[in-house]
């Protein structure tokens, strides 16, 4: 499997890596897929997004999964998991749009020239307070509708489609577009079709596939169907720019420890300071997630110093052996503009 994100980087030094240690990400054994494995759970309409999560660590018999963005319990479709530490990479898709399908009951009859007038209104920069029932601090908040497309219309019952900014309220949307409109509107159904990179192209997974998937294996060895349904989760990481690093570097990020300008493999021509970007090793693992504190024309005339402060780590430490030479430079001695909190995006992930 080839990662997009690891295509067109410019190399700053070369070196190999050892078979002998970490996994290709596309041939993990079915026991590391359940520590660094996501799956496109297709959620059903009645349990929480909690309860779905629930159900997959009971069916694949693991102790630790978690889901990105939640659903109501009466909305379908996407729901991103993650399993094992793989739950760490999640937030990275708060960082891109999510896709809606919407049906909405008009409390009155109104022309669609009229509705489509007012829907148009509704694109663009939107300020929201969530709802009361929502898990998130009830603040007023702003947030972004790419694209807000009336597909169909029977009656009073309308079809809609909107790609939105993350944390988005689809139903206050479909409230106020009926408290413009005056007679009112209900949202009665609502599908999410997008997270970020992932979409319904990908193939959503139901949750009694999985069980069959993995009783068939647990009981033949034949983990073709599970492969299928569980992805390595550097997919989800697709919607950031990468850099790769040596094996003799991983171990001490896995710890903590900053990435040096000597452990850089290669990386983004156009780097900015203070990017996000995902840390590989040479065979396309996630490392973790890192933040710039160099430009790559720095990186290339520099042979020391702070390249990359560790933001979020995700491999287990040990993977790959320790190669420490020294004790080097503390992150905490290098000052890099944040550009992304991923504390504060985890906790808007309420959806709905």
């Amino acid at each position: 499997m080839k990662l997009p994100q690891l295509d067109n980087l410019v190399k700053v030094d070369d070196d190999v890596t050892n078979d002998n240690y970490g996994h290709y990400p596309d041939r993990r054994p079915i026991e590391s897929l359940m520590y660094y494995g996501l799956i496109l759970v297709d959620k059903p309409a009645g349990p929480t997004s909690h309860e779905v999560v629930a159900w997959v660590k009971r069916i694949l018999e693991i102790d630790k999964a978690g889901h990105s963005g939640t659903l109501d319990p009466g909305a379908t479709g996407l729901l991103p998991m993650g399993l094992g530490e793989g739950t760490k990479a999640l937030s990275v898709l708060l960082l891109g749009p999510k896709e809606y399908y919407a049906l909405a009951r008009l409390h009155a009859h109104v022309s669609t020239d009229r509705l489509q007038k007012v829907m148009s209104e509704f694109t663009g920069e939107l300020y929201q307070r969530p709802p009361q029932r929502s898990s998130v601090k009830r603040v007023t908040r702003v947030r972004t509708v790419y694209e807000f497309d009336h597909l169909e219309d029977y009656d009073r019952l309308v079809l809609m489609r909107i790609l939105c900014q993350a944390g988005t309220y689809i139903r206050k949307i479909i409230y106020d577009i009926g408290e413009v409109l005056s007679p009112g509107a209900t949202m009665v159904e609502l599908r999410r079709t997008r997270v970020s990179n992932l979409s319904e192209h990908d193939g959503f997974v139901r949750l009694h596939d999985l069980a069959d998937a993995y009783q068939r294996y647990k009981e033949s060895k034949d983990d073709e169907k599970l492969r299928r349904l569980v992805l390595p989760i550097e997919r989800c990481l697709e919607g950031i720019r990468a850099v790769t690093v040596r094996d003799t570097a991983v171990d001490a990020l896995c710890h903590g420890a900053p990435l040096a300008v000597p452990g850089v493999v290669a990386l983004p021509k156009d780097l900015r300071v203070g990017e996000l970007v995902g840390i590989y090793t040479l065979k396309g693992e996630i490392v973790g997630l890192g933040q710039a504190g160099m430009t790559k024309e720095e990186i290339e005339q520099n042979a020391r110093g702070i390249a990359f402060v560790m933001k979020r780590l995700i491999m287990k430490p040990g993977t790959y052996p320790k190669a420490w030479r020294t004790k080097g430079e503390q992150a905490a001695s290098v000052r890099v503009p944040v550009e992304v909190d991923l504390d504060r995006l985890e906790s808007e992930t309420d959806d709905f």
